[in-house]
């Protein structure tokens, strides 16, 4: 900070109106404009209960319909709302085949749903309720909904691995972008015809549907490797920035720019906003010491 100013408001967690956030300004900047040496954390109540299952759907969209179906019924108690295709299941099986996976044939699409609920509430009937609304309205075809601890675990053992197979495949090029709820399932159908003049490609395509968030990877064919790619990485990448912008959403969801994106940054965000973020950026790092190379160059 210039003049050796500390920001003591970043301790405030009550509203405070007074002026611009300073907190969510440091939030936001990657260690580009200060270094944060203390910070207060807000703790929330751990569900008293909690419930999860697999459900198998036919489609992204589906599942949108399903995730707006259980919001009806479950309300604000949904925790978890993950998007698994059937190449996250091929990736597990071909690189972590002691993972557990709960359905004898791979479905094409399914989610992970959990619910957190007080003291005297049942998620597992909620869950029950849910999976025969989804089956009745034509949005479900199995599902199961975890019965033990044991069980839950192996659920989200699955979710969590998907990463490490996907290390273990080697991608091309990953993406990790946010897109509206509405468009989410139209980006998932239109991407690979985009992407089909780069030759044989696997997509494995997983995320946080609830917000919008999805882990959209791109890699060589089986038998092929990301080298054999290396000259199409960074037309691959524009590529599906390119149709994620194109339809209202962000190139960066949960990893930041860092130093990656930043011809990212430049080539899709707003002019004026540049602007003012290097504005900024001159006024509290004015010798350029802070985080250098990220998020601007």
């Amino acid at each position: 900070m210039p003049d050796g100013t500390i920001w003591h408001g970043l301790k405030r967690l009550y509203k405070d109106n007074t002026g611009y956030d300073l907190k969510q300004l440091l939030i936001g900047a990657e260690g580009s404009l200060g270094v944060i040496t203390a910070a207060c954390l807000r703790l929330s109540p751990k569900p008293a209960t909690t419930g999860t299952a697999m459900i198998v759907v036919e489609s992204p969209s589906a599942a949108l319909s399903l995730l707006a179906l259980a919001r009806d019924i479950a309300g604000e108690t949904i925790s978890a709302f993950e998007l698994i295709s059937e190449m996250s299941l091929n990736f597990l099986s071909e690189t972590l085949p002691d993972i557990r996976q709960p359905f004898a044939e791979k479905p094409g699409w399914m989610v992970l749903i959990e619910l957190g609920m007080g003291k005297g509430d049942d998620p597992a009937a909620a869950l029950e309720t849910i999976f025969t609304a989804a089956l009745e309205a034509g949005l479900a075809s199995d599902g199961v909904i975890a019965q033990s601890v044991g069980q839950r675990a192996d659920f989200w053992a699955l979710r969590e691995h998907i990463p490490v197979a996907n290390k273990a495949i080697g991608s091309i090029s990953s993406h990790d972008i946010a897109l509206p709820l509405g468009v989410v399932a139209d980006f998932i159908a239109t991407a690979p015809e985009k992407l089909a003049g780069f030759g044989d490609i696997r997509i494995n395509c997983f995320g946080h549907l609830g917000d919008g968030n999805l882990h959209y990877n791109v890699f060589p064919a089986k038998g092929q490797s990301k080298s054999d790619f290396a000259d199409h990485r960074a037309a691959i990448q524009q590529t599906v920035h390119d149709l994620c912008v194109a339809m209202g959403g962000s190139f960066s969801a949960e990893h930041g720019v860092g130093r990656l994106k930043v011809a990212d940054l430049e080539r899709y965000a707003d002019p004026a906003k540049l602007a003012a973020m290097r504005a900024i950026k001159v006024a509290l790092d004015p010798n350029g010491i802070m985080n250098p190379g990220a998020v601007l160059r």
